[in-house]
């Protein structure tokens, strides 16, 4: 039976050393504040949408309401991201 030619490997090469990442330090209180109150001001918006549908300036906005307030509940969400 005839023998297989040894294939020559490659030596090793280490791969190349990254530049350290910079980290972002811990998030401004202020922003944590502003994420809260989206949520907290999006829930009130549909609780007072729902106890009180004769104020008139939420009356005059229908079914707009749910709209803006999942509107400001998604934009508290949504600023869980960036949160650290």
């Amino acid at each position: 039976m005839p023998k297989s030619k040894v294939r020559k490997q490659a030596a090793y090469t280490p791969p190349p050393s990254r530049t350290p990442v910079k980290v972002a330090g811990p998030t401004h209180p202020a922003y944590i504040a502003v994420m809260v109150a989206m949520w907290i001001v999006g829930l009130a918006w549909l609780v007072v949408n729902y106890l009180a549908p004769s104020i008139p300036f939420m009356a005059a906005l229908g079914n707009m309401n749910f709209l803006i307030g999942f509107s400001l509940i998604v934009i508290g969400l949504l600023m869980t991201m960036r949160w650290r």
